[in-house]
């Protein structure tokens, strides 16, 4: 398939239109079966365990690309290790108003102000439960956006989504839901984790934050995560910060997110192994578009990656070369595996 030809289709088309049908397609795709979900598995050097689970490859789906769980068969045939459906809300909600979505394709680069629109954690556990997996799923959960209590929205999410995931997130990072963040601060986080920890069981959890963060901020959420002996650190999501952008798009308002956001997004994985100490795995997310990108942050501490962005641009073949291309970093710098290269900085 010319990926050229349908990306030239596809960006005539509202961002978000482009979207929902892409994961549609994706969604029937996987439904019927693929050859090419066994097609060039992955190099055994990949195959890491993180958290408790083992991971094929350590290249997974970012949330916010399926939101509701409607083509994990399809995402995982790409090629990926993992998949992390949603964000999930109790209730369903619409979102933000339209237009949310846009692209800045001058920049490699996406802007969403969505507003956790999903159709409720009701509707997507059906699908989830009987979605056909050949790789890692993690369910990514959230509040309601007129919710009284969050954090009740937490547990409940958490409760929900534990016994069909793999691993579940709590997702306090997005810029588009007002007053989330502050969720990622002092109280009002150590009782969000102390709480969704209970509800977990023995479900790993993760923890989602933002790369907008004051170093004080990210040793707070670091000695919070250990205290409450999450599982992970995802470091991060989209950023409200502007870096000088071409797009006609430049000037919406909402997250930024693909190449642009790189720099902030390495630099904030490096702060975020500094102040774990290495005590936990980290997650990194943000402007990895090539499995060159993807080595640099596992020696920079990463355990595991994820990407979304960059197959808006790149397309779905992108998956492949990261897998492969980073088979050929670890070998030709004698890594036998992931682990041995997480957190050796290149010198």
């Amino acid at each position: 398939m010319d990926f050229t030809r349908v990306r030239s289709i596809l960006f005539k088309m509202d961002a978000e239109r482009a979207h929902h049908l892409t994961v549609a397609l994706l969604g029937a795709w996987g439904r019927v079966g693929t050859p090419l979900a066994h097609k060039e598995p992955p190099e055994p050097s990949l195959a890491t365990r993180v958290a408790g689970i083992d991971f094929a490859t350590p290249i997974g789906l970012a949330a916010g690309v399926d939101k509701d769980a409607r083509a994990i068969a399809g995402f995982l045939a790409l090629g990926f290790g993992s998949v992390e459906v949603g964000t999930l809300t109790p209730r369903p909600q619409p979102g933000n108003p339209h237009p949310r979505l846009f692209r800045l394709p001058e920049d490699g680069a996406v802007i969403n102000r969505m507003g956790f629109n999903n159709g409720g954690l009701p509707g997507a556990l059906p699908r989830i439960r009987e979605a056909t997996r050949t790789g890692v799923l993690g369910v990514n959960v959230g509040a309601n956006k007129d919710a009284v209590d969050r954090v009740a929205d937490y547990v409940a999410g958490v409760s929900a989504a534990a016994p069909l995931a793999d691993y579940v997130t709590i997702n306090v990072s997005s810029p588009n839901t007002p007053g989330l963040r502050d969720l990622q601060h002092g109280a009002a986080l150590a009782e969000l984790l102390g709480a969704t920890r209970d509800a977990t069981g023995a479900t790993p959890l993760f923890l989602k934050v933002a790369p907008d963060l004051e170093p004080t901020q990210i040793d707070d959420i670091a000695r919070a995560a250990i205290d409450a002996r999450i599982d992970a650190l995802i470091v991060g999501n989209t950023t409200i910060s502007r870096p000088v952008l071409q797009s006609a798009n430049r000037t919406e308002t909402g997250g930024l997110s693909g190449a642009p956001l790189r720099s902030l997004a390495a630099k904030r994985l490096t702060d975020f192994r500094t102040a774990t100490g290495g005590a936990l795995p980290l997650v990194a997310v943000g402007g990895i578009d090539s499995g060159a990108e993807a080595y640099a942050r596992i020696r920079a501490g990463a355990s595991l990656v994820q990407l979304y962005t960059a197959l808006v641009f790149s397309g779905p073949g992108l998956v492949r070369k990261m897998t492969r291309d980073l088979a050929a970093c670890l070998a030709r710098d004698g890594f036998g595996s992931i682990a041995e290269a997480v957190g050796t900085p290149e010198t």
